[in-house]
C-alpha cells in the first residue's frame, strides 16, 4: 500500500455536485461535519427532481410552445424533442430553467448555517450548471440541436445572472458539468460540430467569460457515472488535458477550478502522464476525481501516489457527483476524503 503522508498529502477536497440525502439542509450538515474544513466551495447536494444530472429539464422544456415530442425513436438518453412545424429556434422564450430557483431556495438555508457556525466562513455556496451542448444533445433530435441550443445558453445565462441578485459575489462559486463534451470527442456521439475539440473549447470559453468578477468558475469534466461505469473507459489523460489547457489560455478571468476523473483500476503512470502538460493558470486548483469507496482508502493513496508522480499538487474528488449511490454509503464515502487529504 502506498503511504501518504503529512508532508506530501493532497489538499482540499471537491465536491463535484449531486449528494442523495434527503434536502439541501442535511447535506451541508453531514458534509461540513465530515470534511468542512478540507472544503472550498459546497454544492446543496441536488436534492429531490435534480438528483439526475440534467433529466429533469426534460419536462420543463417540453411546456415550452415550439417544443415538441420528437416523431422519431428514442436516442441513447431517452425520448427526445424537436422543433414544432413553422417554428424558429430564435423565437423561443424558455420557461425558467429552474436553477437560480433551486440556488435561491438553497442559498437561504447554506447562508443559515454559515452564520450558526455550521459551514466555515471560507466557503463559498456552489452551484453546478450543465453545459447548453450537453442538454441539446441528449434532448432534442439531431437536425435542431445546433439552432436550439443558443435558445438554451440564453436562458441559462439569464438564470446565471440573477443568482446574483440573490447570492453575493463573494460567496458564490459556478461550476460547468462538462461530459457530453466528451463522448463527442471519444466518437461515441454523433454531433453537428466540425472541428470538435475547437468548438467545444470555444463555447466553455464563452461560459467561463460570462461568469461575473468576483464569482469563482470551474469545470468538472467527466466521463459519465451511470450504473458506475463511464460511456467508455478514458485511454488516460490526454483528452482531459487538452480541453483544460485549451479553456485556461482562451478565458479572460480567472479559472479557479478544474475536475478530472479517474477511474478506479487506473494507479498505473501512463493515465496520468500527460498531466506533466497540463499549463493551468498560477490560480487554478486540480482536483483529482480518485476517490473510490469500492477499495476506499488504500486504493484511493494508490492511486494517488501515481499521481503525484506526474503533477505534484491536487486536491481530491470522486470522478462524479454522489446522486446515484444509496444514501447510507454516503458518510463513510466521506470519510475516505478526510483520510486521504489535508485542509483546503
Amino acid at each position: 500500500m502506498a503511504s501518504t503522508t503529512t508532508s506530501n498529502r493532497p489538499r482540499g477536497v471537491h465536491l463535484v455536485g449531486s449528494v442523495p440525502l434527503a434536502n439541501s439542509e442535511a447535506v451541508f450538515r453531514e458534509v461540513s461535519a465530515r470534511i468542512g474544513d478540507r472544503l472550498r466551495r459546497l454544492p446543496d447536494g441536488e436534492t429531490g427532481i435534480r438528483t439526475n444530472w440534467i433529466q429533469w429539464q426534460f419536462p420543463l422544456l417540453l411546456e415550452v410552445p415550439e417544443f415538441e415530442s420528437a416523431d422519431e425513436p428514442a436516442g441513447p438518453f431517452g425520448a427526445r424533442l424537436q422543433l414544432r412545424s413553422g417554428s424558429i429556434a430564435a423565437d423561443v422564450q424558455s420557461p425558467e430553467l429552474g436553477y437560480r430557483a433551486a440556488a435561491a431556495e438553497s442559498y437561504q438555508v447554506f447562508s443559515r448555517l454559515k452564520r450558526q457556525g455550521v459551514i466555515g466562513e471560507q466557503v463559498r455556496f456552489q452551484v453546478c450548471l450543465p453545459t447548453p451542448l450537453a442538454v441539446i444533445h441528449v434532448r432534442f433530435v439531431p437536425r435542431d440541436q445546433e439552432a436550439v441550443e443558443l435558445a438554451y445558453e440564453r436562458q441559462l445565462l439569464e438564470e446565471l445572472d440573477g443568482l446574483l441578485d440573490i447570492i453575493p459575489a463573494d460567496e458564490l462559486a459556478i461550476q460547468w458539468d462538462t461530459a457530453v463534451e466528451f463522448a463527442i470527442l471519444e466518437g461515441l456521439l454523433s454531433s453537428f460540430l466540425v472541428d470538435a475539440e475547437t468548438e467545444i473549447v470555444d463555447r466553455l470559453v464563452r461560459l467561463a467569460d460570462h461568469v461575473p468578477p468576483g464569482v469563482e468558475t470551474g469545470f468538472h469534466l467527466c466521463y459519465g457515472d451511470v450504473e458506475h461505469q463511464h460511456f467508455i473507459d478514458p485511454v488516460d489523460t490526454t483528452k482531459l488535458v487538452a480541453v483544460a489547457n485549451g479553456v485556461c489560455a482562451g478565458v479572460e478571468r480567472s479559472v479557479d477550478w478544474i475536475h478530472m476523473p479517474v477511474p478506479r483500476s487506473r494507479s498505473d503512470d501512463a493515465y496520468f502522464a500527460p498531466l506533466t502538460e497540463l499549463r493551468m493558470q498560477p490560480e487554478t486548483e486540480l482536483y483529482l476525481g480518485l476517490v473510490h469507496l469500492t477499495d476506499g482508502v488504500d486504493g484511493t493513496e494508490e492511486r494517488i501516489a501515481a499521481a503525484r508522480r506526474a503533477v505534484p499538487q491536487f486536491g481530491v474528488a470522486t470522478e462524479c457527483g454522489f446522486g446515484r449511490r444509496p444514501a447510507e454509503t454516503i458518510p463513510a464515502l466521506l470519510d475516505v476524503h478526510a483520510s486521504v487529504a489535508d485542509p483546503a
